[in-house]
């Protein structure tokens, strides 16, 4: 195991921050009057230079900061910053309009303020009083409150509250939802704006606690060991954020808000770097939930622009998070007072071995040969309340770039109504989950070869019979060119196999035709509330697999920058408004996948990793297979046979 430490200088434009510039960009606010004793530091991130200035051969650009600053009670509430550390000077300054900008996502210092509201408020406790229960024992999750009918809390911070009966200081309250019970609370103000109480309803009473030898039983002693060793080390090499790994190269970066971040993906192929894409990030996730419940219909979660994801990301740790010889990279970013504070080992490098890559048995050549694919693994895991979700992005030798999100942890549980309720399962005797989604937005700022790239979609086409086709057996490939944004809001379609092609048409391979990377999307649900709903309205990325925009440097986010309390249309549908031309420009395609999650007894008490996530895949970005010139495993127990020469077509090979 390896533990690279964060570094106290930059020495790239797209290096990480360092905690010397974290001090250094709260030390800028302070002189420039922007920071009092009630300043908090929502979000404090890198600004990444635009790509013309970037790539421009006018020396090195300058190194940037983005602050996002709450104010609280005070006005203006909130402010959005750019510093320049090389200038040591705020670069902009924009005062934010809570009623019209939406508000800065939650604070760590709000999510105890719910509960300590509550505790003095007499609805609350008349509410648990019903239910015979003690408020000590009574916890709240503190709930984003996105933008419902209530004019009374246009430019207020809310936050929505449900509760959960805790028994003993170890429990898990998840397994004891109070239901029936809902606060909506002003975190500002401290205030109580509403208690909706429908009456009691019978708490749940199994045991959540998966870490309870009385609930689990005893361990299983039957699994022997998995060692994974890389006696001579792992093949990449890590020079600062600069990872490189059989013919790939990128920069690994990290934001408060996104997480885990790649920069300036390239394949080195005939000695060239050919860029693939310029920036990859998971630039929203949105986890909506679907009971028409008065307590429950207004529940809806923006991960990452409501919470910011990577202010979570874990402290991984080998054997568990991660098998085999790792590396580790540590991040930094702001505390909420300003002050550097770092993730350790926040991010997880390493590679594994990803069964056959290829093979072939020749009885005419009479040879058997097999090549072993492995992958190249950077990650991250979070912890957003209840759920925990790793991100995991993939290299592997064929020059295909995917990736996954693992989703575990705990489902958000409520009481259960009864046998046919259609909007939840029940996971145990009373207890009940919602069934909800998890949708993600792949933002892939496109460089395929060069930043001149056009987006295909591809369908198979079923060809009538007739005298082209007597025998009825022909299908083909249609090609649509999508040429402008209100063209590139398209849908997957498993049905007829379909693909979008990232082409390059001023790159050609040696057969002539244009160069390019290949989407393949699961084609999973989308968004599937009302078109007419509030959440729609706000999560409207989500209701199409792919999108596609011009580059600006200012569209980073899916659901537009601020997210919490945002009454809708920012983001996406606000880039795509000008329908610009995409032909053969420099474009960023934004991919929406996702689970749409109906919560099984298998579920609980802990939930079993699920999956989702898509793929990259070369088409003619080679001009022929790039892993010819990967070796035969070097076990004794896997030998490859030149022609004419082993004992046996398969010769002991192994299949993995």
């Amino acid at each position: 195991m390896t533990t690279v430490p964060s570094s106290t200088t930059a020495t790239h434009p797209l290096a990480q921050l360092t905690a010397d510039e974290v001090v250094e960009a709260r030390a800028v606010l302070v002189e420039a009057g922007l920071v009092t004793d009630g300043t908090r530091f929502v979000y404090l991130g890198l600004e990444e230079p635009p790509k013309d200035v970037l790539y421009a051969d006018a020396g090195t650009p300058d190194r940037a900061v983005r602050a996002l600053l709450h104010e609280g009670a005070a006005q203006p509430a909130a402010r959005d910053v750019v510093v320049s550390l090389t200038r040591r000077e705020v670069v902009s300054r924009r005062d934010l309009d809570a009623a019209t900008d939406g508000q800065l996502p939650v604070l760590d210092s709000e999510f105890g303020v719910v509960e300590e509201v509550l505790a003095t408020d007499p609805r609350w406790l008349a509410a648990l009083a019903a239910r015979e229960l003690d408020v000590a024992d009574v916890r709240v999750a503190p709930l984003s409150a996105g933008v419902f009918e209530y004019p009374e809390e246009e430019g207020r911070r809310i936050l929505r509250g449900l509760a959960f009966r805790q028994d003993h200081p170890a429990d898990h309250p998840w397994a004891h939802p109070i239901d029936g019970l809902v606060a909506y609370v002003d975190v500002v103000n401290r205030t109580v704006d509403q208690v909706i109480d429908l009456g009691p309803v019978p708490v749940p009473e199994e045991s959540g606690n998966f870490n309870d030898p009385s609930v689990t039983g005893p361990m299983r002693t039957t699994q022997k060991p998995i060692e994974i060793t890389q006696p001579e080390g792992p093949s990449f090499t890590l020079d600062g954020n600069l990872l490189t790994w059989e013919g790939w190269q990128l920069r690994v970066g990290f934001d408060a808000r996104e997480g885990l971040t790649l920069h300036q993906i390239g394949f080195t192929d005939g000695g060239r770097l050919r860029p693939v894409i310029h920036r990859a990030s998971i630039a929203e996730m949105v986890v909506p939930y679907a009971d028409p419940s008065p307590v429950r219909s207004w529940q809806n979660y923006f991960d990452t622009g409501e919470y910011l994801v990577g202010r979570y990301a874990n402290a991984l740790e080998l054997g568990c998070d991660c098998l085999g010889d790792i590396t580790y990279m540590d991040a930094v970013i702001a505390d909420e007072l300003g002050a550097p504070q770092v993730l350790r080992n926040a991010i997880c490098m390493h590679e594994e071995d990803f069964g056959v890559l290829w093979k072939h048995t020749d009885l005419w050549a009479g040879s058997a040969e097999t090549r072993r694919q492995r992958r190249m693994v950077v990650s991250f895991f979070t912890t957003i309340g209840n759920y925990d979700y790793g991100f995991y992005w993939y290299l592997y030798l064929d020059g295909t770039i995917g990736f996954e999100v693992k989703a575990t942890g705990v489902v958000f549980t409520s009481a259960y109504p009864g046998a046919g309720y259609p909007y939840a399962s029940q996971l145990a005797p009373g207890l009940g989950a919602p069934f909800h989604q998890h949708l993600f937005s792949a933002r892939l700022d496109m460089m395929v070869d060069g930043p001149t790239n056009t987006v295909e979609e591809l369908d198979f086409v079923r060809v009538p019979m007739g005298p082209d086709n007597p025998r009825g057996n022909a299908f083909r490939q249609q090609r649509t060119p999508l040429r402008r944004e209100s063209e590139a809001q398209r849908m997957a379609d498993q049905s007829i196999g379909r693909v979008w092609h990232i082409t390059n048409p001023q790159s050609r391979n040696r057969l002539g035709d244009p160069v390019a990377y290949a989407l393949l999307p699961e084609g999973q649900p989308t968004l599937l509330a009302d078109p007419g709903s509030p959440i729609h309205r706000r999560a409207t990325f989500a209701a199409k697999h792919l999108w596609v925009t011009r580059y600006d440097p200012a569209e980073r986010y899916a659901a537009g920058d601020f997210v919490n309390q945002h009454a809708g249309g920012a983001g996406l549908p606000e880039y795509v408004a000008g329908d610009r031309e995409l032909e053969g420009t420099d474009l960023v395609v934004w991919h929406t996948f996702g689970l749409t999650h109906v919560p099984r007894p298998e579920d609980w008490p802990v939930m079993p990793v699920d999956y989702t996530g898509f793929r990259l895949k070369p088409v003619g970005f080679f001009d022929r297979n790039p892993t010819l010139d990967v070796p035969p495993n070097a076990s004794s127990h896997c030998r490859s046979r030149a022609a004419g020469g082993g004992d046996s077509p398969d010769d002991g090979c192994c299949h993995g």
